[in-house]
């Protein structure tokens, strides 16, 4: 590990792991460091059983054939499941065990419809305020809508800013395909990173930039750069697990905070035969009117897998009851859907609990009401030496690994603009 660069990443995810294959393009020397003991970021996958991938962070490829890792797969030759890619587009609702039919999902999407119209029309408006706002809550789907929409942002309705929410959408319909990954979005993104020399178990404690260029401070020792670019989660910097000297500019801290990081957890079930049959493939969200809520996604890559999915204060609350009752949570709600008769066919089971998660701090991030504008001050730099990068910087992509990668090209080209040849 060279100990001075033009730039030191600080981050092996998405973001670092672009930032420092286009620096490297444009002759710019780097290094590279990452907390972790692994490449990746949020971007991580396991087997769950032989030959059975989990993504324990992302697992689809949003926004169809222009997500950059489409070509990233075809010349790793990884396989994308493109049959399978308007898998999300359609969610069934199950009420009380029983699927909605008829005028009974009929009025499920037409309330579902009205809130994104409703948002539409504020946002249109100049308007920044929270989603809960938006939403009747003494409709029948009130419930399945709220989890939903937790699920998608990390964040519970009324802490989501409705114009960071809307500005995710585009009315492109090629932009709404969503392509799962059947080895692992995670095993892609660290076979596309392997050819990028990274200093892994090396935590950064402090950067100093109170001088010419900045000194990053490592459990391994210091690296000084020309440039520092900063790829971490918002939920690390609002925690100050990473000490600035000097301090951060207030505008830098406000937006930070204005987009926390959040928690989306995932809960996955192996089963040891097909218990969901052809037309049980896909995504459900059941419900009963006593409370329970899940959004469920039910062997998409034909693999056995069920995988619910918690977001907002449920995720982070189930987090804390740890494994066995994350199990028992997702058991109950894929029994709601396909029948109690699944228990006996349920076999390895993996939670995940990104709240905890010391490099992270959440899932990722979504900006609080009145705080969208966040992400541009955030993505700004701080006197030509801090850069910043990651999906919290990206309106549009945000939440993304696909975003993450963006921004870390984006950010590459700002600093080589500004260092300028050597």
């Amino acid at each position: 590990m060279h100990s001075e660069v033009d730039v030191v990443i600080v981050g092996a995810g998405a973001a670092g792991l672009s930032a420092a294959k286009e620096l490297g393009r444009r002759g710019l020397s780097h290094a590279v460091v990452e907390a972790s003991h692994r490449i990746g970021g949020r971007a991580y996958s396991e087997e769950i059983a032989p030959g059975a991938w989990f993504d324990l962070g992302c697992s689809f490829l949003h926004h169809g054939a222009g997500n950059p890792f489409v070509p990233v797969a075809e010349a790793l030759g990884v396989e994308l499941n493109h049959a399978r890619a308007e898998t999300l587009s359609h969610i069934r609702g199950v009420r009380d065990g029983r699927p909605l039919t008829g005028e009974d999902a009929a009025r499920f999407e037409r309330y579902f419809d009205a809130c994104d119209e409703a948002i539409a029309a504020s946002v249109a408006r100049g308007e920044d305020r929270a989603v809960s706002e938006f939403a009747d809550m003494e409709s029948e789907f009130f419930l399945p809508y709220a989890n939903l929409m937790a699920t998608m942002n990390s964040v519970d309705i009324d802490e989501t800013s409705a114009a960071d929410y809307a500005g995710f959408k585009d009315d492109d319909p090629s932009l709404r395909r969503d392509i799962p990954v059947p080895g692992g979005f995670g095993s892609l993104v660290a076979a596309w990173g392997a050819d990028v020399d990274v200093a892994l178990n090396c935590r950064v404690e402090r950067i100093d930039w109170s001088g010419p260029g900045a000194a990053v401070e490592t459990a391994r020792g210091v690296l000084r750069g020309r440039a520092a670019l900063v790829t971490v989660s918002t939920g690390i910097l609002a925690a100050g697990d990473i000490l600035f000297d000097p301090v951060l500019p207030d505008w830098k801290a406000e937006a930070y905070r204005g987009l926390p990081t959040g928690a989306m957890n995932k809960i996955a079930l192996h089963f040891d035969s097909d218990i969901f049959g052809p037309d049980g493939r896909g995504f459900h969200t059941t419900w009963r009117d006593a409370g329970d809520v899940g959004l469920l996604e039910a062997d998409v890559n034909g693999n056995n897998i069920a995988i619910l999915y918690v977001g907002g204060r449920q995720g982070a609350w189930l987090e804390k009851q740890g494994q066995q009752a994350c199990r028992d949570f997702a058991l109950d709600r894929v029994a709601e859907v396909f029948g109690s008769g699944i228990r006996k066919h349920a076999g390895r089971s993996i939670a995940t609990a990104w709240s905890t998660e010391p490099w992270t701090r959440g899932s990722y991030s979504c900006a609080l009401p009145g705080q969208a504008h966040q992400r541009r001050e955030l993505a700004r730099p701080v006197d030509g030496r801090l850069f910043f990068a990651g999906e919290a910087t990206i309106p549009g992509a945000h939440a993304t690994c696909h975003g993450a990668y963006l921004s870390g090209i984006r950010a590459a080209e700002e600093i080589a603009a500004h260092l300028g040849p050597r």
